[in-house]
């Protein structure tokens, strides 16, 4: 078994065990000569009381009963108990679409921001379950991994751009493969992913993408955000406003929100597709969809102090204790 020391400053005070056997002992000495030089041996047997056998073991006695209160407050620990806690939580990766579409503004002020807008307003009533953020577009990166201070996710949030992703597009696949890297420690019923994307520009992958997910045992949420009508996308060059996204007739692009590929990711996972033009809305049905599907999850926990072992010692010294106050004589250090 693997024992460790609770307060392991007390073993300072078993120096203090030679200084008093010393002081016990030399007394004993001490008496001893006091009275050879009162009488001869010869009568001291006339003159002092004969020692019993108590009261030869009574130094080794009381000096026992010290050593083992020491012991008692340093407080001998078994190593580890690990304590299996039972809860239910849920481990949730924000996926954010960040390509250039998400600059439109259909949805006002436009939709990226609505996005944010929507993770923020989640985080600020949400409890226990652990956070991370991926944002992705034609390939994805993780931006914060998973967890449980909002109020960090905030800050990570508000620093989301289009421009974090260079290479354009909206690729679910690589979305769901950087999430399933951040869920390796956590049990597969716990795995949760909101994903909020307008699904324009959708590469096709969104089968592989439902495949991955459903064999790492993730429940895909997605929220699309944009109109059927759909908007322009803005060009922007250091913040300024360049004008709009033309194609190769020089005609404006217009964006608009594709939800085929945002409801097969949801429904095929076992999630739920959420309209996310409405902030308060689409913010409720996130939060209840998330707590309908939370999962159970085991914690272990390993603890240092759950079994102490200083009440042995403590009895044992109590024990002397008592067999000195009940069988010591007047004269502890008679011979």
């Amino acid at each position: 078994m693997d024992f460790s020391l609770g307060n392991y400053w007390y073993l300072l005070l078993l120096l203090l065990l030679p200084v008093v056997a010393i002081l016990v002992f030399g007394f004993k000495k001490w008496k001893k000569q006091r009275k050879n030089i009162f009488a001869d041996a010869k009568f001291h047997q006339e003159l002092y009381p004969k020692g019993n056998v108590f009261s030869k073991i009574f130094p080794m006695l009381y000096l026992l009963g010290f050593l083992f209160l020491i012991l008692a407050m340093v407080d001998f620990l078994s190593g580890k108990e690990e304590m299996k806690i039972q809860q239910k939580v849920n481990s949730v990766i924000f996926v954010l679409d960040v390509s250039n579409s998400m600059n439109a503004e259909d949805v006002a002020p436009y939709r990226l921001q609505q996005a944010k807008n929507i993770l923020k307003n989640c985080l600020q009533q949400m409890h226990d379950d652990k956070v991370g953020i991926v944002v992705f577009a034609g390939e994805a990166q993780s931006i914060m991994p998973l967890t449980s201070d909002y109020t960090a996710a905030e800050t990570y949030i508000d620093a989301i751009e289009t421009n974090v992703i260079r290479r354009q597009g909206t690729d679910f696949l690589k979305a769901v493969e950087v999430a399933t890297d951040k869920f390796k420690n956590i049990p597969k019923g716990s795995r949760k992913i909101v994903l909020i994307s307008d699904g324009e520009d959708n590469e096709g992958n969104e089968k592989a993408a439902i495949k991955e997910a459903k064999n790492q045992g993730i429940i895909i949420n997605s929220i699309g955000v944009g109109t059927d009508e759909g908007a322009p996308i803005p060009v922007y060059v250091y913040g300024q406003l360049m004008g709009y996204k033309t194609d190769m007739n020089d005609e404006t692009v217009i964006t608009k929100r594709q939800t085929e590929a945002l409801m097969s990711l949801a429904y095929d996972t076992g999630g739920e597709y959420i309209d996310g033009n409405n902030l308060a809305d689409s913010v409720s049905k996130i939060l209840t969809a998330l707590q309908t599907q939370k999962g159970n999850s085991q914690t272990m926990i390993d603890t240092q102090s759950a079994v102490h072992y200083y009440q042995w010692f403590l009895s044992v010294s109590i024990l002397f204790f008592v067999l000195i106050f009940l069988f010591n004589p007047k004269n502890d250090f008679n011979i």
